[in-house]
């Protein structure tokens, strides 16, 4: 293999994805095998340090390392689908806190997603004010005893590994007494519901944690330090689900497709519909098109100027744009199908339905109900707005009347 560092350039990076390719090509082998060969070849996340998946470059030479692998292979991999939050947002944070060992053991099994990851820090009183969640870690000699309840953990049924936000300390105020800790879903104690959303499909789940031991070693940063290594897992978040917009993908590229197979151009969608309404439904087609495009340039952008760790706040903007114009793009597709759109129909199977199982138009009223969740997973588009002005404009912060307060003093309900 070619050496790794700054200096590679484009050439040199494809010439090292075709080196991977000839050792590993995910035609022939397993993902398991290929996903591996990959991260050993520092070809995982180019931005991460070399050992770790990584080469030490920018982020956005990762977009080559992708489109090579798609020039030679049939078979491809989409991160955020194999293992969104594992690779989104537990990466990140374990290779910025995690103690070598557990990088070592962990990071490989994200990335193959023999491990697949969740994330436990909402509760049913502490949604948006993460800050002011309640489940308890107490000590126990070298380990902790965790109790409370869990809620909107997406793929926690799945899931081997979570990143677990707790109180350790309710006499300080409330972002100074938390804990973040590695938790093993299979441990004792753990219990998972699922929660089935207006779609019919359960990816979202509430967790029960009940007198759960986790070791001492796994817990990220130091003791009382949790939000610190929370934000790192926030704002990666908050650039992964943002990043979903790339140019040329996304929903809005699937709003083009129904629009050529299912649109006013096809018998079934000109139906009932004047010349000028077409026109009208077809200037908006483009322009969320056009929106969408701009966004995945900016994501790009954005990417190019990070390095491996915690992004800043403009992984928020990203985010807040890419809820609200999903939103707007699956309102439009349900416009574009037309009065078929009051029909939903597969029913409600309360079952997770796997992304092939659904034709262009049942993919396109999925996408209109899930797409209500955009602008609160994450984070809600009023949080972000809330960052976007205090961390980027410079204006006054919104008053924060417990913000010295002890936890324990605080009036608490649930929400």
């Amino acid at each position: 293999m070619s050496g790794g560092g700054e200096a590679i350039g484009e050439e040199a990076l494809r010439a090292r994805v075709r080196e991977l390719l000839a050792a590993a090509h995910p035609d022939e082998v397993d993902r398991v095998t290929f996903r591996r060969a990959q991260y050993d070849h520092g070809l995982a996340w180019v931005h991460f340090p070399e050992g770790y998946g990584g080469l030490g470059l920018s982020p956005g030479l990762q977009a080559i390392v992708d489109d090579e692998i798609a020039r030679h292979a049939r078979t491809t991999y989409a991160d955020l689908v194999l293992n969104p939050i594992g690779i989104g947002m537990g990466a990140p944070t374990v290779l910025a806190y995690a103690p070598e060992a557990y990088k070592q053991a962990l990071l490989p099994r994200i990335f193959t997603a023999e491990d697949v990851w969740c994330q436990l820090f909402s509760e049913p009183g502490a949604g948006s004010d993460v800050a002011g969640l309640a489940t308890r870690a107490v000590r126990d000699g070298d380990d902790w005893i965790v109790n409370g309840q869990k809620v909107w953990a997406s793929l926690a049924h799945r899931a081997s590994w979570a990143m677990l936000l707790a109180r350790t300390d309710p006499d300080k105020p409330k972002h100074d007494g938390l804990s973040y800790f590695l938790l093993d879903m299979r441990s004792p104690g753990v219990e998972v519901r699922p929660l089935y959303q207006i779609t019919g499909d359960a990816e979202f789940n509430e967790v029960f944690l009940n007198d759960v031991r986790i070791p001492g070693d796994r817990i990220l940063g130091k003791e009382g330090a949790g939000w610190r290594v929370a934000i790192t897992t926030l704002m990666n978040e908050r650039v992964a689900i943002g990043g979903y917009s790339r140019p040329g993908q996304g929903m809005a590229e699937k709003l083009l497709r129904l629009w050529r197979e299912e649109g006013p151009s096809s018998p079934r969608g000109a139906q009932g519909r004047s010349a000028a309404e077409i026109a009208v439904l077809r200037d908006e087609v483009v322009r969320v098109h056009v929106e969408s495009e701009l966004l995945g340039i900016t994501n790009q952008r954005t990417k190019d100027a990070m390095r491996a760790g915690t992004p800043g706040p403009e992984g928020s903007v990203a985010k807040l744009v890419q809820a609200e114009l999903n939103k707007e793009i699956t309102e439009l597709a349900l416009s574009v199908i037309g009065s078929d759109a009051l029909v939903y129909e597969t029913g409600y199977p309360l079952e997770r339905v796997e992304a092939g199982e659904r034709s262009l138009r049942e993919f396109a009223k999925h996408d209109f109900l899930r797409s209500r969740a955009n602008s609160i997973e994450g984070g809600t588009s009023e949080v972000m707005r809330n960052i976007l002005g205090e961390r980027m404009l410079g204006l006054p912060g919104e008053p924060r009347a417990d913000k010295d307060v002890p936890w324990k003093e605080i009036p608490r309900g649930r929400a």
